[in-house]
């Protein structure tokens, strides 16, 4: 069942971005082959959900601005499965928080999902309007192989159709699918995708991540895990450990400092670049 909650006055609001939801274009930057995780920087910077204290989270204006901003190398979003087995994207299981509906995501078709809208936050800067939120495949085929992306898997059951939409598009050295479950991260390798695993600090406590290096791609660690545990993650032998969810200078310093090559944040813009660690 959806509820429906009252505008309140965002869709007029001009828009920063204008969107093209049309149907699948492949990126000019493609050339020969899609860009992949084998051009990212030593120290690499992800705009969490596009960014989500920059821009609208996990919308399609959100991420066409972190890309055009380019002061993250990797775009992340979320993804959920609606009824009819089309994956979105939106993080909660629900739509109350971040459009002007409410009921749960699992209980809409694509017609249905078309018709929702995001709602921007109030404390965004800047200018939004109201948009639909798109679907796994239009971000991919907006975006993939123009940068690296990362997708998380909130429904596991989603696996199997998110790498038939990856490996369609010829990226599956493009995106990284990113789950908490080390046993989803291990499917995700078995299907030729790049696994991310991220971990809590209260997981990073006991986990010995030396036991994933075989099938894990990229780490993701919680920055507010202790300084033992983020330099046990750095030594696991896992190729990447990049750290969540940064949002001031002295977090990113202290996870650089420890041996992380990656920060995951929400505020790309005021951390990327002016990092005294990473350059």
């Amino acid at each position: 069942m959806v509820t429906w909650i009252a505008s309140t006055g965002l869709t007029s609001a001009a828009s920063v971005v204008s969107l093209a939801l049309a149907g699948p274009t492949a990126p000019l930057e493609w050339g020969a082959g899609p860009l992949t995780v084998d051009a990212l920087p030593r120290v690499t910077y992800v705009a969490h959900r596009g960014g989500a204290r920059e821009v609208p989270e996990n919308s399609m204006a959100g991420l066409m601005a972190a890309h055009a901003r380019g002061t993250a190398q990797v775009l992340d979003f979320d993804t959920r499965l609606l009824r009819d087995g089309t994956p979105v994207v939106m993080h909660d299981a629900t739509l109350n928080r971040t459009t002007f509906a409410g009921g749960e995501v699992r209980g809409l078709d694509l017609r249905e999902w078309r018709g929702m809208r995001l709602r921007p936050r109030d404390s965004l800067p800047g200018s939004w309007r109201s948009e639909r939120p798109p679907t796994v495949a239009e971000v991919l085929d907006r975006f993939g192989g123009r940068i690296v992306l990362i997708l998380e898997a909130k429904d596991p059951r989603s696996l199997d159709r998110l790498a038939g939409l990856i490996r369609a598009r010829g990226l599956s050295r493009s995106v990284f699918v990113n789950s908490n479950d080390p046993e989803v991260a291990r499917r995700a390798h078995r299907l030729g995708l790049l696994a991310q695993l991220w971990r809590s600090a209260r997981q990073l406590r006991t986990d010995r991540p030396e036991h994933w290096r075989s099938f894990v791609d990229l780490l993701d660690v919680d920055h507010r895990a202790r300084d033992t545990d983020l330099a046990r993650a750095v030594r696991s032998g896992v190729p990447r450990v990049w750290a969540h969810t940064v949002l001031t200078p002295r977090q990113r310093d202290r996870v650089l400092a420890l041996g992380c090559d990656g920060v995951i944040t929400d505020a790309p813009g005021r951390l990327a670049g002016r990092s005294r660690t990473g350059g």
